[in-house]
């Protein structure tokens, strides 16, 4: 058997993973409209009506494996939900606070519970205008009307561009481009805001942040991967503090893990993180790698614990969820685990914009290739993240 063909056969999708990027399109387009970028093994599917969210992504064309998570029960009802309509997705726009004085998921006045929570309409449920778009790319935008918490009104335009990407990107956000033994996919989301109001937004009134947020099919073996400055410390306490057997840091780095199978959620404040996190899935042998543009100077992060917060700009840049019941007895959403960035707050004047952009590449293939490339976006080796919790 050649490389190419061992290649292919360790992308089909395992029992963990099951479905093919083809078979996922299919079955969204049932339900809404698909943009898909790219006609080789590289594709990424986009749904304008979701707002412009990346549904998935594959390496492997059509039938290879399919990277985002799809919440298919709920896309088949295809209802809205309270709270959250959570179709899924590994590339979604939201815009934090999520919490604090700050919040635009709470009412002013109501208790900070999950029962008063809600998502904003036009992050949720509301369609968004296509714009431009062509074989690689795809644009999008929506105007924005929110009022938070504290009271104070954002009028805002929303506008995203989603691109399909080559090696050069993949060099640029790791220092090195795949090695040919590798199958790789690789997309960005170039988010903006503009605030379209006749006031400027300060912090005394609260500031809002571009906030991205992908969704992954979670193994039993998948292990979160977050570099971090030396002397980092890890914000562990969003939903009750992480248990230790679930968060480890070795050297410089935290492993988190991303089974699915229990709640929790970490974050990095901005002088903490790197500009790359990630995640391996031991049982399906795929990496993957978020890079955003982080800036180089210090800025105001919003903070999106859910009580007021005496510092509600000292917040995190970079999180991980994993998903797990919220309460006993209560379902979970997925499962799935997610892997998050945030641009600086927004103190726009009227007129201003603020960009974000969120990188998401896959990589799929041989394992001294892999784990090269672990080590260039993570610094890290494959053996070291499976080492990281206990078989």
């Amino acid at each position: 058997m050649n490389r190419t063909a061992i290649v292919l056969m360790l992308m089909a999708p395992s029992a963990a993973r099951a479905e093919t990027f083809g078979a996922d399109v299919g079955f969204v387009r049932a339900h809404t409209a698909v943009v898909v970028l790219g006609s080789g093994p590289a594709q990424v599917a986009v749904a304008p009506a979701w707002q412009g969210r990346v549904l998935t992504s594959t390496a492997g064309g059509e039938g290879g494996a399919s990277y985002g998570w799809l919440n298919r029960a709920l896309i088949a009802r295809n209802k809205p939900e309270p709270h959250i309509t959570p179709y899924g997705g590994e590339d979604r726009f939201w815009l934090g606070p999520e919490g604090g004085q700050f919040s635009i998921y709470f009412k002013k006045g109501d208790p900070f519970d999950f029962e008063h929570w809600q998502t904003p309409a036009p992050l949720d449920t509301e369609a968004w205008t296509v714009g431009a778009k062509d074989a690689t790319s795809v644009t999008l935008s929506r105007p924005i009307k929110l009022t938070s918490y504290a009271g104070t009104t954002f009028e805002l335009r929303a506008e995203r561009k989603v691109r399909l990407l080559g090696a050069d990107a993949v060099r640029e956000s790791c220092g090195q481009a795949p090695a040919e033994a590798l199958h790789f996919v690789a997309y960005q989301s170039e988010n903006r805001i503009v605030n379209t109001g006749k006031a400027p937004w300060t912090r005394a009134g609260g500031l809002l942040s571009i906030w991205i947020l992908g969704m992954f099919n979670p193994s039993p073996v998948t292990t979160v991967v977050v570099p971090a400055a030396p002397g980092a410390v890890v914000n562990d306490v969003y939903f009750g503090k992480v248990p230790k057997e679930r968060l480890v840091k070795k050297g410089n780095t935290f492993f988190f893990r991303g089974d699915g199978g229990e709640r929790g959620k970490i974050g990095l404040r901005p002088q903490h993180a790197k500009a790359t996190l990630g995640s391996y899935d031991a049982a399906n042998k795929v990496l993957t790698v978020v890079w955003f543009n982080k800036p180089r100077d210090k800025r105001p992060y919003v903070n999106s614990l859910w009580p007021p917060q005496k510092d509600p700009y000292g917040g995190d840049v970079v999180n991980s969820y994993n998903d797990g019941s919220p309460a006993p007895g209560v379902k979970q959403l997925g499962p799935f685990y997610e892997l998050e960035t945030s641009s600086p707050a927004a103190e726009l004047a009227p007129g201003a914009a603020l960009d974000h952009v969120h990188r998401t590449m896959h990589f799929q293939g041989d394992r001294p290739a892999l784990e090269a490339m672990a080590r260039a976006c993570l610094g890290v080796g494959l053996g070291e993240i499976e080492g990281a919790f206990p078989q």
